[in-house]
């Protein structure tokens, strides 16, 4: 929320995209209405768990004039970037994603962890584990984080 408020602070309608048949998204929901309500920004909460449905969550988006919108961390969007990355071009609504992989597909801007990096220090780590090293002295050693 806070990085939307940066980009847009003239934003008064932000949207955001769960997926209902996600039960974390009733978390996420909450705790971002929380958000809202502290800074004093209105936010919808749009609900998505289908393709069919994601289009009509944008058709909602257009009705209700929203100045941006967030995606929700959830398996189901994210297997849905492209769909999500074009809907979001058409109807040129300025949407924060979760994952690089959205901003790699055309979408605005990301945040989130590095996954790609993630997995390859659990396999330096793992690799020093096995030569014996105590969990608490392993180093990643990795330099691939500024390529990405």
């Amino acid at each position: 929320m806070g990085l939307l408020r940066e980009l847009l602070p003239k934003a008064s309608a932000i949207s955001l995209l769960v997926n209902s048949a996600n039960p974390a998204s009733v978390i996420e929901s909450n705790e971002m209405q929380a958000a809202a309500q502290a800074i004093g920004q209105r936010i919808d909460i749009l609900n998505a768990s289908s393709e069919s449905e994601i289009d009509t969550a944008f058709d909602r988006l257009k009705q209700n004039r929203a100045d941006a919108l967030l995606i929700a961390a959830d398996p189901f969007l994210f297997a849905r970037a492209d769909q999500l990355v074009a809907l979001a071009a058409r109807t040129a609504i300025p949407t924060l994603y979760f994952r690089r992989e959205f901003a790699v597909a055309g979408g605005l801007m990301a945040y989130g962890s590095n996954f790609a990096e993630f997995f390859i220090i659990v396999g330096l780590y793992a690799g020093q584990i096995l030569k014996r090293a105590k969990p608490g002295d392993c180093q990643s050693n990795s330099r691939r984080s500024s390529s990405w």
